[in-house]
C-alpha cells in the first residue's frame, strides 16, 4: 500500500492540539522510567521455528516530536506503552511491560514467585519469566493469578506453569469467580467475527511506523504466539475474602461487570500495593471495545472504583494494573483512582441525562465534553476507549439500537440504502465529485459518508475506492484513538491491497477444551443454519464417559435445544463417547476411533451437515 500524506486540514488540527494539551507534565514518564531493571535486548520474541510473535523493537521509531500524520497526544501515549524490560514495583513486586499488549507482574513470595497475568502468548510469558530470573534468581512459579477473562491476561500461561505442575499441587492458580465460563464465551460464540475485526482494531497488517501503526493506547499490539489456559484451582467469591499464597498474603475485592464480566482487584498488605486488574488504567476504556463484545456497565464500574478507593486507599503506596505503568504515593493513587471513578461515572450520568432529554446517542457523542480536571488529566484521554464510542455504548446499553424515531425504525439495509442515496445524488461520479470538495475541505467525516454509500452500490468503482482509502487515511492520521487509527488505515489498507482476512484467531485449542457440554452444544446451535434445518427431526442422545453424563439434543424448526437428562430411549441415535472426541467431531473428524452411534447411523452426519463454519474473512468496508 502507498501511502498518501497528511492534508493540510490535519497537520493544522494538530498544531493547535500541540499548543492545547499539557505536554509540560512528564509525570507519567517519570513513573513509566521508575524501577527498572533491565531490558530485553533484542525486544523480538519468536516461537522455536524462528516465526517472530513479538517485536517491541518494530516500534524504535517513536522518539522526538510527534510527526504531522500522527495525533500528538497518541504519540506520546505510544511513546510510554513501548516501553519494554523489567521493572520494580516495590522491593518483592516486579512488572515485565512491553512484552505483549498487557503486562507481566511476579510476586516474590518466602519460596517462590507469584505470577499476575501471564501475557497473550507461551512465548512472551516465558521470555518475560526468564528476564525476570536473570534478575531475580531461580524462584519457582508457585502461583499464577488471573485478574479476569479476556485472552490478554491469561494465554501465555503455558509460559510460566504447566498443566501437570498445577495437578501436582505444586502451582495454585487463583481466579474470579465465572473466569472459565467468560473466557470460553467470549473467544467462541462471537470469536470469528470478534478476531477478524480485532486485526482491524490492532492493525495487524499495518506497517510500524509514522503513516501506519504506531499502538493501539492500551498497549502496542496483539503478540500472536500459542495461546492456552489452565482451569483456576481456586475460585475468588467474595469481597474481604483473603488468602496467604506463598507467606504472601492477598486480600481480595470483587469487580464483576466493568472491564470484563468476571474481574477482580487485590490487595497486598506486605507490600502495600494494590493491583487494579484493568479498571484503572491510564486511558479512558472501552464500554464497547471496536472489536466486539458485551456493552460494559460504567456505573457499577465507578462504583467498585470508589469501593476501591474507601477499602485500600489509606493503606496504600503503590496501584498497579495489568497495562501501562504504576502510580505511587497514597496521595497520588487515591487522586489518581478518583479521576478515573470520576471518568466513568461522568460519561454515564451524562448520557443518561441526555437521554432523558430526548437525544440519541450519536448527538450525545457529539454533545459530551469532560469536565477541565478530567480533560486535562492524561489518564482520561480516549487512547483505547473514546468519548463518542463509549457513549454510544451507553445509549446502546439502556436503549438498543432503535433511537427512537420511526421514520428510522424500518430502514433499507447498507447496500439498498446506498442505491438509493447515490441515484438521490446524481450518480456515482457526482457522488465521488461532491466527496472529493468534502475531502479538500478537511470534511473527512462527510467524504467517508459518501463514499460509504457510493461503494456500497459498486464497490470496484475506481475512484470511489481511492478516494475512500484517501479519506479513511487522513482520518486515521488525525486519530487520538490508537484502535480508531488501526481501523481507518486497516480499511484504507484493504481497500487498495484486498482483504486481509485474521492473521489471529483467538479461539485456540486450549480456549475450546474447556468448553463445557452445555457450551460446546451452544457453540453448535449457534451455528445451524435455520433454513437448511427447517425440515429436520432429529433427537439424539450424547453419553460422555468421561464425564458420567448425559444430554438429549432435539433438532427441530431450525433450533438445536439442549437437556442434561437421562437418555431418551426413543430418541434417534445415541452417541457414546468423550468430550475431546466430540470437540474433534466439531473440528472436522468423523472417521477416527472413540465415536459409538447407535440408532440412526446417519443422525450424526445429518446433524453437521447443516452446521455452517465462521468467515474469518467477511468484508468490513464493502458489501
Amino acid at each position: 500500500m502507498q501511502n498518501k500524506p497528511v492534508t493540510p486540514a490535519v497537520e493544522e488540527a494538530h498544531r493547535a492540539l500541540s499548543a492545547s494539551l499539557p505536554f509540560a507534565d512528564t509525570s507519567d514518564f517519570d513513573d513509566a522510567d521508575r524501577g527498572f531493571v533491565a531490558a530485553l535486548v533484542p525486544g523480538v520474541i519468536t516461537r522455536p521455528d524462528g516465526q517472530v510473535v513479538w517485536d517491541n523493537d518494530s516500534y524504535a521509531f517513536l522518539h522526538g516530536d510527534a510527526p504531522a500524520s500522527v495525533h500528538p497526544s497518541l504519540w506520546r501515549q505510544s511513546q510510554l506503552v513501548a516501553k519494554q524490560g523489567l521493572y520494580e514495583v516495590v522491593e518483592g513486586i516486579y512488572q515485565g511491560r512491553g512484552f505483549d499488549l498487557s503486562n507481566i507482574t511476579f510476586v516474590e513470595g518466602d519460596t517462590g514467585v507469584i505470577v499476575i497475568d501471564p501475557l497473550i502468548s507461551t512465548e512472551t510469558a516465558a521470555a518475560a519469566l526468564a528476564l525476570y530470573r536473570e534478575h531475580r534468581g531461580e524462584r519457582p512459579v508457585v502461583a499464577v493469578i488471573f485478574s479476569h477473562s479476556h485472552v490478554d491476561h491469561f494465554g501465555g500461561v503455558f509460559g510460566v506453569t504447566s498443566e501437570a505442575e498445577v495437578q501436582s499441587g505444586a502451582v495454585q492458580v487463583i481466579a474470579p469467580e465465572g473466569f472459565v465460563e467468560h473466557a470460553v464465551a467470549e473467544n467462541v460464540y462471537a470469536g470469528t467475527a470478534m478476531s477478524r475485526r480485532a486485526g482491524y482494531m490492532y492493525g495487524a497488517v499495518l506497517a510500524r511506523g509514522p503513516q501506519g501503526q504506531v499502538g493501539a493506547g492500551l498497549g502496542q499490539t496483539t503478540s500472536s504466539g500459542e495461546v492456552g489456559m489452565i482451569v483456576p484451582t481456586l475460585e475468588i467469591t467474595t469481597t474481604g475474602e483473603t488468602h496467604v499464597v506463598d507467606g504472601v498474603e492477598i486480600e481480595f475485592q470483587m469487580a464483576p461487570g466493568t472491564e470484563a464480566p468476571s474481574e477482580m482487584h487485590f490487595y497486598f498488605p506486605k507490600y502495600r500495593a494494590l493491583c487494579m486488574a484493568e479498571n484503572a488504567t491510564h486511558t479512558l476504556h472501552n464500554l464497547l471495545t471496536l472489536r466486539g463484545a458485551l456493552v460494559r456497565d460504567p456505573h457499577v464500574w465507578s462504583q467498585y472504583l470508589t469501593e476501591a478507593i474507601d477499602t485500600f486507599g489509606d493503606r496504600t503506596d503503590v496501584a498497579f494494573a495489568s497495562h501501562h505503568w504504576p502510580t505511587w504515593s497514597r496521595e497520588r493513587v487515591v487522586q489518581y483512582l478518583s479521576i478515573q471513578r470520576d471518568l466513568y461515572a461522568y460519561l454515564h450520568d451524562q448520557t443518561l441525562r441526555l437521554i432523558n432529554q430526548g437525544y440519541q446517542g450519536a448527538e450525545i457523542a457529539e454533545l459530551i465534553q469532560l469536565p477541565p480536571a478530567l480533560e486535562n488529566a492524561w489518564s482520561t484521554h480516549g487512547y483505547y476507549g473514546s468519548v463518542s464510542h463509549n457513549v454510544k455504548a451507553i445509549y446502546q446499553r439502556y436503549m438498543g439500537w432503535f433511537d427512537g424515531n420511526p421514520t428510522r425504525l424500518w430502514p433499507h439495509p447498507p447496500a439498498e440504502q446506498a442505491k438509493r442515496y447515490v441515484e438521490a445524488l446524481g450518480g456515482l461520479d457526482r457522488v465521488v465529485e461532491l466527496a472529493q470538495a468534502a475531502f479538500d475541505a478537511g470534511d473527512f467525516r462527510w467524504a467517508a459518508t459518501l463514499l460509504d454509500h457510493a461503494i456500497f452500490t459498486e464497490e470496484h468503482h475506481a475512484a470511489t475506492r481511492a478516494l475512500l482509502a484517501d479519506t479513511l487515511e487522513q482520518l486515521g492520521y488525525g486519530a487520538e484513538n490508537g484502535t480508531w487509527r488501526n481501523f481507518f488505515l486497516s480499511g484504507a489498507t484493504e481497500l487498495r491491497d484486498g482483504n486481509f482476512g485474521t492473521p489471529t484467531a483467538t479461539s485456540a485449542p486450549a480456549i475450546v477444551a474447556q468448553l463445557t457440554p452445555e457450551q460446546l452444544f451452544d457453540a453448535l446451535a449457534i451455528s445451524v443454519n435455520g433454513p437448511k434445518a427447517w425440515d429436520l427431526d432429529l433427537s439424539i442422545n450424547v453419553v460422555f464417559t468421561d464425564l458420567d453424563a448425559a444430554y438429549r439434543l432435539t433438532l427441530r424448526n431450525g433450533v438445536l435445544i439442549q437437556r442434561k437428562a437421562e437418555i431418551d430411549p426413543g430418541a434417534t441415535a445415541t452417541i457414546t463417547t468423550t468430550k475431546p472426541r466430540l470437540l474433534a467431531v466439531m473440528a472436522g473428524d468423523v472417521s477416527s476411533p472413540g465415536l459409538d452411534i447407535t440408532g440412526d447411523a446417519t443422525a450424526l452426519s445429518t446433524l453437521m451437515g447443516v452446521l455452517d463454519q465462521g468467515d474469518p474473512a467477511f468484508n468490513i468496508v464493502v458489501p
